[in-house]
């Protein structure tokens, strides 16, 4: 019988996103593709430390029962069979119920998104990153942080720009190229109005009917702990904050927390909110962010041209 991949929530990752090879992929870069197999090969018994996105695959797959599998996840690989082994064997260490893959020898890993009906790949390749969303395809680069996790928190508290990210870049067009009055002005004119859809707008739909059905998972059995929180945090304030509102109501989706910072740094606020994932398209709204929270950069749109 077929494995129903259209019902689930899927998320692809890479393996260095969701493990650190910077050991390995110095080796890589300095000594070539036979040392990197060597390598590999001599150290495959030897588990890869945690990377970046390490948080919210954990979390997200905690949200899966025995009874009931929402989510699946799904590793999509530049490695090659053999030299992926190590990144199995350290899932099956960390203990993730991660059985798909996809080894593809040093091609495109994110051309099998639609195949596995995935929302969203996250990736430590910025080349890979880039080319992806260039193509149409939703993707993020997980950005290096500090941030050490908290075992004994079982929330999952996810954290998204809006403009390019959410919505597209429309309206950041406008406030890119003249002065803020402008910018306004317009907005004001177009509150009633919803955005068209951003490279993550898929990704936050399907992470936002996760959230209602984890809710009323906790409702009929309080044993059940797996939390979600999602937050908006955006360089715009008012009068340009009705908009977002207007686009959230269209998409019929209530955020837990969103803040309208009107230029104030967003590390301000995410050090309250403590997300375990942040999407951003600006590198700048993400370098404070990233030192001490998972973050994410979405390559979209006119702020990266």
């Amino acid at each position: 019988m077929p494995y129903e991949i259209e019902s689930k929530f899927v998320i692809s990752v890479a393996s260095s996103a969701l493990f650190d090879l910077s050991e390995s992929d110095q080796v890589f870069q300095e000594k070539g593709e036979d040392a990197y197999r060597k390598y590999q090969r001599e150290h495959e018994n030897e588990v890869f430390a945690m990377g970046v996105a390490f948080p919210l695959i954990k979390r997200l797959l905690s949200i899966n029962t025995p009874q009931e599998q929402l989510v699946e996840v799904v590793l999509l690989s530049r490695n090659d069979p053999d030299t992926g082994l190590r990144v199995f064997k350290s899932i099956e260490y960390y203990g993730l119920s991660i059985s798909r893959a996809v080894f593809v020898a040093g091609s495109n890993p994110f051309e099998y998104m639609g195949a596995f009906n995935a929302s969203l790949f996250l990736s430590g390749n910025p080349k890979d990153v880039k080319e992806a969303v260039e193509r149409g395809y939703p993707a993020g680069c997980i950005y290096p942080s500090k941030y050490v996790d908290d075992e004994e928190d079982t929330e999952l508290r996810l954290a998204f720009d809006f403009d390019g990210i959410i919505a597209d870049d429309s309206a950041e067009s406008i406030f890119q190229g003249g002065a803020l009055e402008n910018f306004h002005s317009h907005e004001r004119d177009m509150a009633g109005e919803p955005l068209p859809a951003g490279p993550l707008l898929r990704f936050f739909t399907e992470i936002a009917n996760l959230q209602k059905k984890v809710i009323a998972k906790n409702q009929s059995d309080p044993t059940y702990k797996p939390r979600i929180r999602i937050a908006i945090a955006t360089a715009r304030n008012a009068p340009a904050h009705e908009r977002v509102i207007t686009t959230l109501r269209k998409l019929d989706i209530r955020v837990d927390e969103a803040f309208f910072l009107g230029g104030i740094e967003k590390k301000r606020v995410l050090s309250i909110f403590k997300p375990h994932i942040f999407f951003d398209d600006q590198v700048s709204h993400i370098e404070g962010v990233a030192r001490i929270f998972p973050s994410v950069h979405v390559p979209f749109g006119v702020t990266n041209k």
